[in-house]
């Protein structure tokens, strides 16, 4: 397995290539995953970040995320072996939501795969769980390279990566692109040459907006993004609060907090990640453990909550209308987009179903929670004219 970047410690925090562009732009640096990334900007605070994401645009630094290429004539074969995702439907260009399991069935990471070729493929994967995921698969690799299997992944060390989220986005990047995007729709990829820069981008994103995630080279990469920003009056820099609070709205999980390796797919509400030939063939990590779930059901969801008073937040205890504990709070916030507590979390198979009213637990009182589908706001992907 190729790889020239050196994951440091957590005590080692690394910066990205627009750290100092941050700082220019007055990010206010927090430590996250082993990096020091913007939590806001002092011209923006967290809720303005987050409506202003919804109304217009913002840019995203996601360039802590862990970038891979696999390759090989059997790298679909090694990467199935891996994953719940069923490569061999995925169209060259497509892209796809799937998680890396382990042999117990639970998920050590979700990840973005894009079919770059008919045998290549790129791969975004959470950076809190760089390492692990490493270490996984040059285990898993050496294993497969030792049966005689043609595959190998190389850690993509030399290209940032920045997100553009919102409803502005495609007529920015149109526009600096030169060309018309209505082809481009949602869970593609393709490599361009924007402003003289040969990047990678996803139409994909964190916030259940349409949006963008673009590969650029590091050297490039501030260059780039301030061909983004431009004037500023329709995209402006957005940080790490505005992006968790989006995601939540849009009922996507964080990993470490509303995914763990205790956490199957099915228990998760991912069964929809698991393509139909793999539910019929297996052939990954925990298939025997994950399958069965399938028709056979599981004794917790992940389920959407509102709540009223104060937010619920990560830890709080889910109560049933009778006073019995029966889950757990994952994740949790004011809304700004609904002016409302929203929450997700784990509960007991039969309670999982909207409607259903509950309560959580929070600085000791119970507090009315109904359980509501997500996602919270709806989505707008686009996908396709």
């Amino acid at each position: 397995m190729k790889a020239s970047k050196v994951l440091r410690s957590a005590a080692s925090l690394q910066r990205t290539a627009l750290y100092s562009f941050h700082l220019e732009n007055v990010g206010k640096m927090v430590p996250f995953a082993g990096w020091e990334m913007p939590v806001q900007y002092a011209k923006e605070g967290v809720l303005a970040s987050h409506l202003w994401t919804r109304e217009k645009a913002s840019i995203f630094d996601v360039s802590h995320m862990l970038q891979t290429r696999w390759t090989g004539k059997d790298s679909a074969t090694f990467l199935e072996s891996l994953v719940v995702a069923d490569t061999q439907a995925l169209p060259v260009g497509g892209s796809t939501l799937s998680v890396f399991t382990n042999e117990n069935g639970g998920i050590i990471d979700d990840t973005v795969i894009n079919k770059e070729t008919a045998g290549g493929f790129y791969v975004v994967s959470n950076a809190g769980c760089a390492e692990k995921d490493l270490a996984h698969i040059r285990k898993q690799l050496a294993d497969f390279q030792a049966k005689g299997g043609d595959a190998d992944v190389t850690v993509i060390d030399t290209h940032s990566l920045v997100a553009i989220q919102g409803p502005a986005a495609a007529r920015v990047v149109a526009s600096l692109a030169g060309k018309d995007l209505a082809d481009f729709a949602f869970m593609t990829g393709r490599k361009m040459t924007i402003k003289g820069i040969d990047v990678h981008i996803s139409r994909c994103g964190y916030t259940g907006e349409d949006g963008f995630e673009i590969s650029v080279p590091h050297n490039d990469v501030v260059e780039f993004t301030k061909h983004l920003l431009g004037d500023g009056s329709t995209v402006k820099l957005a940080g790490l609060g505005a992006r968790d609070s989006l995601r939540l709205e849009a009922g996507l999980c964080l990993y470490g907090h509303d995914l763990d390796e205790t956490v199957t797919p099915i228990e998760a509400g991912l069964t929809w990640t698991i393509g139909q030939r793999r539910r019929k063939e297996g052939g990954f990590l925990g298939a025997d453990k994950i399958l069965p779930q399938i028709k056979g059901g599981v004794a917790r969801r992940r389920i959407g909550l509102f709540v009223d008073g104060a937010p619920a937040r990560e830890g709080a205890e889910i109560v049933s209308a009778e006073g019995t504990t029966v889950g757990t709070v994952t994740s949790g916030c004011p809304s700004p987009s609904l002016g409302r507590n929203i929450a997700m979390g784990y509960v007991q198979n039969g309670l999982h179903k909207s409607g259903t009213e509950l309560q959580v637990k929070v600085r000791g009182k119970l507090q009315k929670a109904v359980v509501t589908k997500m996602p919270f706001v709806e989505a707008r992907y686009y996908r396709g004219a």
